[in-house]
């Protein structure tokens, strides 16, 4: 049986609530920890990695980016983010994209996105930037996210990402 790892780092809550959801849906060994309690050389000693993240300025905040790099060679990670912009749209993926380039020697059998509230403090710095007022505008619409519906999909998507890693 195959030993599962979910990290992530959250500032808002955001990503903590898609990586619990995700770890309810793993079955068998796992551990869930914030990426700040994570020790040394830890993630070698797991199978499959679920690497979760907010989208900060259309990327990966730096805390993970060491992480990201330093992946063995063929280690089967996915990876999750939470971001206020539209889901699929351009923003919400280009973190991702970045991710995948930062961990291109693993095996990235999937990513998974989803909409999570933005700051109060962080809305109404950006709400008085002329280039980010309309961001800012769209962003105060997810407000309620991540919702039930979104933790079902990280759910599947759990499910989905260790049906994959059971085939190779």
């Amino acid at each position: 049986m195959s030993k599962t790892l979910i990290i992530y780092f959250s500032k808002t809550g955001n990503t903590k609530k898609i990586a619990e959801a995700i770890y309810m849906a793993v079955e068998g060994e796992k551990v869930i920890k914030p990426v700040n309690e994570l020790q040394k050389n830890e993630v070698a000693k797991y199978s499959i990695i679920f690497i979760g993240f907010p989208v900060y300025s259309h990327s990966v905040p730096f805390s993970l980016e060491g992480i990201l790099k330093n992946i063995s060679p063929n280690k089967k990670i996915a990876l999750f983010s939470t971001h206020g912009t539209l889901t699929g749209s351009r923003l919400s993926r280009e973190a991702l994209e970045y991710a995948s380039v930062l961990a291109s020697k693993a095996n990235v059998l999937g990513s998974f996105s989803c909409r999570g509230k933005v700051s109060l403090q962080a809305l109404e710095v950006l709400e008085k930037l002329p280039e980010h007022k309309a961001w800012a505008e769209m962003a105060a619409s997810a407000s309620t996210h991540p919702d039930e519906s979104d933790l079902e999909d990280a759910r599947s998507f759990a499910r989905w990402i260790m049906t994959l890693a059971a085939q190779d």
